[in-house]
């Protein structure tokens, strides 16, 4: 799950130990979001950056909720074709677990893992979540810890 580090950071989730992932307006995205489970881990991506990477790692802790930015026409989420009755986006409480004490370089992933391995190394990829599968979220895990 992707987010600028100005924007949202693995240090402010550390800080509030929990968040509503919030703002998703790609269906694929929303999609891949609607099939996490109560108990998933993600990886937390800092994008737009230099350099891009993966700094920590987050567990879902509720999913289906409704996101509340589409109805606010104050948010830059705001959908006005969305309706309280028959939302468009929904979100999920994240969690903070860890943050890693060296940063996953975007780089070093293209260089270990092919396109159909991780989508997030797919050139002009700008899907703020991606699926992991659980294969490669363990050769990530042994990347970060060796």
């Amino acid at each position: 799950m992707k987010s600028e580090p100005d924007v949202y950071g693995i240090e402010h989730l550390q800080r509030e130990q929990t968040t509503l992932w919030d703002g998703i307006r790609n269906y694929q995205a929303r999609n891949f979001m609607r099939s996490m489970a109560v108990g998933d881990l993600a990886f937390f991506y800092h994008s737009n950056t230099k350099p891009p990477g993966i700094v920590g790692l987050m567990e879902v802790l509720e999913t289906g909720l409704v996101d509340p930015t589409q109805f606010d026409p104050n948010s830059k989420y705001h959908d006005p074709a969305s309706s309280q009755d028959s939302p468009r986006w929904d979100c999920v409480r994240l969690g903070y677990v860890r943050q890693f004490p060296t940063l996953l370089s975007l780089e070093t992933l293209r260089q270990t893992f092919t396109t159909e391995q991780l989508g997030v190394v797919r050139r002009g990829n700008r899907l703020s979540i991606l699926p992991v599968p659980d294969s490669i979220a363990e050769r990530i895990l042994k990347l970060l810890e060796s």
